[in-house]
């Protein structure tokens, strides 16, 4: 029966394996017992996980430096280890979205989705329709290092769980408590000092640092090529949504912060209002913000710190290197929020937090349910859940005499960041690092440690105590969410940009509000009050 596999090859197999894939239960356990020459092929337990090599189809996305994925070595060891061939549909990350929702639509679906970015709407809608299979009787039976997570977390599971009882995506996670503030304020203090300046604790002693950069060469090439201050309008760890603290009320890029267990949508109050202004009047309309923040993207963005002259006055991401190069890094320092006017000094802290439940599904169309949740299941013991994080064992990595992973050096010239991405899946793929995993099973990357001492350092002294956690709603709270939220977040995206760029908010604000309003603001900040609150008291059960 071997060689009948061997020679019919892998079409033949995982055609055989199709039955399995619908069974009843979705764990294609039945099906499997009843094909015994499926069952001579797998191994329940222990590697590889077949004995004839059976191929996969699975879509991932890709960061822009990343090989395909059959060029990484993690990968290639995982297919010597399990048998197991993944024939990758490789997706740039930026393109990734619109391209999952194509397949989606289409029917044209993959065995199973890697690092898949699934949303919360996604994973409840698309396995009600049975897009996705149900995973839990498959962890139960084939995933013994997920299993085990879960045993030992319970939150976890939990957290991972829908509202129907079923789990259609398995988790991602770094618990490092990193993204609490993801947009780390920068200055260049080498131009401070030859101003004559020091490093600004105030908002208005901060445009006024902006506004000598703008004015007083400090470059010295005598050209006016300096730039005061850049961001990316509404990114992750690239906005200015943290300068809104000076106000008296932080943003973050949902525009949806907790204050003493009351949900605020910060887009329609005063202190929102009186920031826009601010930035339009006071830095605007003077020239000390990159028209192109509105405008630019990653790559624009970070080569504005690497032009031949030094030009960069200030800006927003949460590793200095990467932005300005290793060399150049020494010139600038980081900022703790500013105080405002009133003395405010506060920054947001971000919303969710806890794993990521949607980053990886196996969908209706996989032949090999069982194989698949075997493969995935690797990716949990938490040694590779490390390596598939960040980097694979002598190349990112060795083990020292206690058995833990620690980082080698770098190759030169190259920043972490960027090795990262050539070299690992990264911090979206699946498997879970907890917080015990850290100083045990793998040192936490340097620029992880450097950012947690940042934190501490800068941020978390003047951090909003409360933050909406990740929750996972009702299937009709998460539909009338993404009826109304997609738009409506676009909607003040767009205008927070022009009041920024035009001003006017002032004449303007009682339309914007009454806009909001006829597009479902509040029933759509009662969803999320009545989810907090059920979630609350969930705690206290």
């Amino acid at each position: 029966m071997k060689s009948l596999f061997k020679n019919a090859g892998i079409v033949v197999l995982a055609g055989a394996f199709a039955l399995s894939g619908c069974s009843s239960n979705g764990n294609g356990s039945e099906n499997q017992a009843e094909n015994p020459d499926q069952e001579a092929n797998f191994n329940a337990t222990g590697l590889p996980i077949v004995n004839e090599a059976v191929s996969l189809r699975m879509v991932a996305p890709k960061a822009a430096l990343a090989p395909e994925f059959t060029e990484m070595e993690i990968f290639k060891r995982l297919e010597q280890e399990t048998n197991v061939q993944i024939n990758w549909e490789n997706i740039p990350d930026t393109d990734y979205t619109e391209k999952k929702n194509l397949l989606l639509a289409s029917g044209d679906l993959p065995d199973a989705f890697y690092a898949a970015g699934f949303t919360d709407y996604e994973l409840i809608n698309y396995g009600e329709d049975g897009t996705l299979i149900p995973l839990e009787d498959l962890i139960e039976q084939y995933a013994p290092n997920l299993k085990a997570l879960l045993d030992r977390r319970p939150d976890i599971k939990s957290s991972i769980t829908a509202p129907d009882g079923h789990i259609y995506g398995l988790p991602s996670w770094e618990e490092n408590n990193l993204g609490t503030n993801p947009f780390f304020h920068v200055i260049n203090k080498s131009w401070l000092d030859k101003l004559g300046l020091k490093v600004p604790e105030t908002l208005d002693e901060y445009t006024e640092a902006l506004l000598a950069f703008k004015t007083q060469d400090p470059n010295g090439n005598g050209k006016q090529d300096e730039i005061p201050l850049s961001f990316m309008h509404m990114q992750w760890c690239m906005d200015i949504a943290g300068l809104f603290g000076a106000f008296g009320l932080p943003d973050n890029l949902e525009h949806r912060v907790v204050r003493d267990g009351k949900v605020i949508f910060t887009a329609t109050q005063p202190e929102y209002k009186e920031a826009l202004n601010y930035f339009h009047e006071k830095w605007y309309k003077q020239g000390l913000i990159d028209p192109e923040s509105f405008t630019q993207d990653a790559a624009q963005y970070l080569a504005k710190g690497k032009t031949t002259d030094e030009t960069l006055g200030s800006y927003v991401w949460w590793e200095v290197e990467e932005v300005v190069g290793t060399e150049r890094a020494k010139d600038y320092v980081l900022l703790s929020p500013l105080k405002g006017a009133d003395g405010e000094q506060t920054i947001g802290r971000a919303n969710g937090g806890g794993p990521g439940r949607g980053s990886f599904v196996i969908t209706k169309e996989n032949s090999n349910p069982e194989i698949t949740m075997r493969w995935i299941d690797q990716q949990y013991e938490p040694y590779m859940a490390a390596q598939i994080h960040w980097g694979p064992l002598d190349v990112v990595y060795k083990k020292d005499d206690n058995g833990k992973l620690v980082n080698l050096p770098l190759p030169e010239g190259a920043s972490a960041g960027e090795f990262r991405q050539k070299v690992a899946p990264g911090s979206g793929a699946p498997g879970v690092i907890t917080f015990d995993d850290f100083g045990k099973v793998v040192d936490m990357e340097p620029r992880a440690q450097q950012r947690a001492e940042d934190l501490a350092k800068y941020y978390n002294p003047y951090m909003e105590k409360e933050n909406y956690p990740g929750i996972f709603f009702e299937p009709e709270e998460l539909d009338t969410i993404n009826k109304i939220e997609p738009e409506l977040i676009k909607y003040v995206n767009t205008q927070r940009g022009k009041f920024i760029v035009d001003g006017g908010a002032d004449e303007a604000w009682d339309n914007y509000i009454k806009t909001l309003e006829k597009m479902g603001l509040n029933e759509l900040m009662e969803i999320y009050q009545t989810g907090l609150d059920r979630y609350n008291a969930n705690l206290k059960q």
